[in-house]
């Protein structure tokens, strides 16, 4: 594999399918798998999971709820996401651990570095939920926080979509898709790839992203192997 150690980020929204709301089984068990293809070649894994198919802070905000409130909910809906994905990544012989920012003991451990990286070089998946423990942050934030934290090589993002586009390709039948670009070009063109916090991170700490679309057959052993799929932003192009 091209990567020794590598993030992976999972919206919430990815886990429903096609049902809407909530968790599809089947598209858990489908990652599972590829995942497990992954750690089994020698790559280091670690996985941050949103929470959208079950609650949206931005959304709860919206219909007037308090947003710190808000937020902190969907760092528990992010949770629930983790410990299903754990469950059937362990199903598929993976060994994982769910690290959590917001302390709750009896279903996961606590987010510790040191002990993060310890399990990545044991062989183990690390799936962190709860975001980054505060609210106004959203995960695609956490995602670059703790890929810069455990000095991983590579944050990839798993989406709907094959890449970024210079529009919507759902609405915009011309929409064109890029293969490459920067940091600099996703902030100043208002790409919507991560929010600009995250990409922020990943650009001070030279993390390149590659944005793929996570629902190709073995997409995801690709990605790690280097393979050229999706869109690729790093410091040059």
């Amino acid at each position: 594999m091209a990567y020794r150690r590598a993030l992976l980020k999972l919206s919430g929204e990815a886990l429903m399918g096609e049902m809407g709301f909530g968790i599809d089984p089947s598209i858990v068990q489908a990652i599972a798998s590829d995942v497990a293809a992954v750690v089994q070649s020698g790559t280091q894994l670690a996985i941050v999971v949103g929470g959208g198919n079950i609650f949206r802070g931005l959304k709860g905000s919206a219909a007037g709820m308090e947003r710190a409130t808000a937020d902190y909910v969907g760092m528990l809906a992010t949770v629930m996401n983790a410990i299903t994905l754990q469950d059937a990544l362990e199903r598929a012989g993976v060994p994982t651990r769910v690290q959590t920012a917001i302390a709750m003991q009896e279903v996961a451990e606590p987010y510790i570095r040191r002990r993060a990286i310890r399990h990545l070089e044991k062989g183990r998946v690390v799936v962190f939920g709860a975001g980054c423990g505060n609210p106004f942050f959203t995960t695609d934030t956490t995602a670059a926080l703790r890929a810069a934290e455990i000095n991983a090589d590579v944050i990839f993002k798993a989406t709907k979509v094959d890449g970024v586009y210079d529009r919507d390709p759902v609405l915009h039948a011309n929409a064109v898709r890029f293969d490459h670009l920067t940091y600099q070009q996703v902030l100043s063109g208002e790409l919507a790839v991560m929010d600009s916090t995250a990409i922020a991170l990943c650009k001070d700490n030279a993390i390149p992203i590659v944005v793929f679309d996570l629902f190709g057959p073995g997409n995801i052993a690709r990605a790690v192997s280097g393979e050229s799929i999706g869109t690729r932003i790093a410091q040059t192009v």
